[in-house]
């Protein structure tokens, strides 16, 4: 009978434990399926968590609807605690510069806005940064360029040479005035003066109120001068020399955004089939090194597929490749 008895108090006590570790298991397995859902809403930005956004600015600019309903997006997001624009470009069309600082000065209205310049930030890139609350850019970067131009190519002596004439009948004698099919004239020339003017008084007028300074008191910037960044920062037209360290410590400082927080890159989404069409071509020219098949791969590339499509006034800095 003891026997007995201690069998089944064994068996008791088993049973016990047995469903100690099976409570144990089950309460592990629904903290872990807990930890694993929390992981993919705070990546799937379920879960707020604050961070400084980063935009990146390259290239060639142009009225990009994209790129505008990015900074949209990043206006309206909760965990953006504020937003650094880091600028490497020449500049592009002015209304796409235009277009820009609008949004720009629409999401400074919310979160704290600071441009980092790289490399260039001239011209229409200049007006992006004109946008944001702090300016900072290397000692070396190239910026300025405040100006605006108006090209357009002409044909007229090319065609004569080939006998091709191009007729024309039109409203009046401005319209399509300047033309490649024909010298300018007199008028033609003076409403593409008054064009460029206007929207160069437009351009400075940004420099001054968002500066705060007279464009006339600083050399050659009314004549569309670029600038060193140091000598930037000595005529005013940047705020500070630095990098992203710089930037962050600023908005820390200086904007009251929490420290430590991660800096996050937002992109444009663009069409995945013309990218892949465009890795495809660098991939077939690294194989073959056949040079067409090179120059087909620097064509394909995004900055000039935007230059083949600028038209209208611009404000870019222009520089040689050679």
């Amino acid at each position: 009978m003891t026997f007995e008895t201690e069998a089944v108090l064994d068996r008791r006590r088993l049973r016990r434990r047995l469903s100690l570790w099976r409570t144990l298991a089950v309460v592990g397995g629904f903290l872990a399926a807990g930890l694993l859902l929390f992981s993919s809403a705070e990546r799937a930005g379920l879960v707020e968590q604050k961070q400084i956004a980063r935009v990146t600015l390259e290239g060639l600019i142009t009225d990009d609807r994209d790129l505008l309903r990015l900074i949209h997006k990043i206006g309206e997001s909760k965990r953006v605690a504020a937003v650094i624009l880091f600028v490497n470009s020449p500049g592009g069309t002015t209304a796409g510069g235009e277009a820009l600082f609008e949004a720009l000065r629409n999401l400074a209205k919310t979160k704290p806005v600071v441009a980092q310049f790289g490399t260039v930030a001239t011209s229409a890139a200049y007006i992006a940064g004109l946008a944001t609350d702090q300016i900072f850019a290397r000692g070396n970067t190239i910026t300025g360029s405040v100006g605006v131009i108006f090209q357009w190519p002409e044909f007229s002596q090319l065609l004569e040479k080939l006998g091709i004439r191009v007729n024309e009948i039109k409203s009046g004698p401005l319209k399509a005035n300047p033309s490649p099919f024909q010298p300018i004239d007199e008028a033609g020339r003076a409403a593409a003066e008054q064009m460029v003017a206007e929207s160069q008084r437009w351009f400075l007028d940004l420099v001054r109120t968002r500066r705060h300074i007279d464009t006339k008191d600083v050399a050659g910037l009314e004549q569309g001068r670029v600038f060193s960044g140091r000598d930037a920062l000595a005529n005013k037209l940047i705020d500070q020399i630095g990098g992203e360290p710089e930037v962050v410590k600023y908005l820390e400082d200086q904007k009251g955004v929490p420290k430590g927080l991660k800096v996050v890159d937002w992109k444009v989404s663009r069409d995945s089939d013309w990218g892949l069409l465009r890795l495809g071509t660098r991939a077939l020219a690294r194989m073959t090194g056949v040079p067409a098949v090179n120059e087909l791969a620097r064509i394909m590339s995004e900055d000039r597929l935007a230059s083949l499509r600028l038209d209208g006034l611009l404000s870019i800095w222009h520089f040689s490749e050679r």
